[in-house]
């Protein structure tokens, strides 16, 4: 017992996935929770920050390896696609040199990965102490690959973001994700041709990288054929401490995804005020209701989406509370919240209880 204690009072832990911030990109949720736990007095260490595929393959189990002595614990970030095979290749290897390991599930996709690669899935989740989900959605979803999954939300710097109560919003649309085929960013051109037809004059700010799959162009090709280009404005990514000022731009926010999790900018755009008219997929439904803290609309469908920005400014009280709702809602995922949970977590993994 001396001997886990002293662990646990060392407080170092080792954290894989990816770290690319210093490459130019936005920190992630991972990156965000090493940085976290380093204010509270934990050592941790991350891997990998390498921008080149296998360069980052072979820095994480480098990593594990010749590192070893300088970690008690073990956080692994899971994803669907090639990401997958990084976490697999390192949690095998963490287990080989018996540290406890936690895994971190992520990304609305994962589900469908798993279903077509179940023995992998299956093999990973159950060499883990814990596998962690940030929602309920995706805990629901792996539950048929593991039976016991914790649930801890992603944090946020709720602070961060002002709040400014929607009362009466204009319409000024603000969409903020990855121009990427998953997100559907086509269809917030063709909801800004049927809001023409309201004779109101709508601007539409869509912030986002271009992943380089043709959406961006799909975008732009989209708005020109629909004769509103003139509407709307696209920045290619922002820092990720100009993300509040972005989301102040608008009044409503749209999220026309496909396939998704908990989205982190949702839960930004929910801590700003925004008024949030989203599609119901994936994990939406288990973080949003419709009608008290968002519009739910089904996915790829322009006119109910239109029409939900449409009873934002027509219908008396509906944005003034949609907004309230959804900054308390924001507030339960601060970090003051979430950070104790992932101490009692290690704490718990360190006394090799399984959860």
């Amino acid at each position: 017992m001396k001997k886990k204690l002293k662990h646990l009072a060392d407080k170092n832990v080792l954290l894989i996935g990816n770290y690319l911030s210093c490459s130019g990109q936005n920190m992630g949720t991972g990156e965000e929770l090493a940085h976290n736990l380093r204010l509270l007095g934990w050592k941790v260490l991350t891997t990998s920050s390498q921008s080149n595929k296998l360069l980052r393959l072979v820095d994480m189990l480098v990593t594990v390896y010749f590192k070893r002595n300088e970690y008690s614990l073990t956080l692994v970030e899971v994803f669907s696609g090639p990401a997958f095979l990084w976490a697999y290749l390192s949690a095998m290897a963490i287990k080989l040199l018996g540290k406890p390991l936690i895994l971190i599930m992520h990304g609305g996709n994962l589900p469908n990965f798993a279903l077509k690669h179940p023995r992998c899935v299956a093999r990973l989740l159950n060499s883990a102490d814990v596998v962690t989900s940030p929602s309920s959605y995706l805990s629901q979803k792996m539950a048929i690959f593991r039976s016991s999954i914790h649930m801890i939300p992603n944090g946020l710097d709720v602070n961060r973001y002002s709040f400014r109560l929607r009362e009466s919003p204009r319409p000024n649309l603000v969409w903020l994700r990855a121009f990427h085929q998953i997100y559907n960013p086509s269809l917030a051109p063709k909801v800004i041709k049927i809001l023409n037809e309201q004779q109101i004059e709508f601007h539409l700010l869509m912030v986002g990288p271009d992943k380089e799959d043709g959406s961006l162009q799909a975008v732009l090709r989209t708005a020109q054929e629909l004769g509103v280009a003139d509407q709307i404005e696209i920045v290619r990514g922002v820092p990720k401490e100009q993300v509040p000022e972005i989301l102040n731009r608008g009044d409503i926010f749209i999220n026309t995804t496909s396939i998704d999790n908990t989205p982190v900018s949702v839960v930004e755009a929910m801590a700003s005020g925004c008024c949030i008219v989203t599609t119901n997929v994936g994990g939406i439904p288990f973080l949003l209701e419709d009608g008290v803290d968002a519009l739910l609309v089904p996915p790829d469908d322009a006119e109910a989406m239109a029409a939900a920005v449409k009873r934002l400014l027509t219908e008396p009280r509906l944005a003034e509370s949609l907004s309230a709702n959804a900054r308390r809602k924001a507030e339960q995922f601060d970090w003051s919240k979430i950070l104790p949970k992932w101490e009692k977590l290690f704490s718990d993994v360190m006394e090799n209880v399984r959860i």
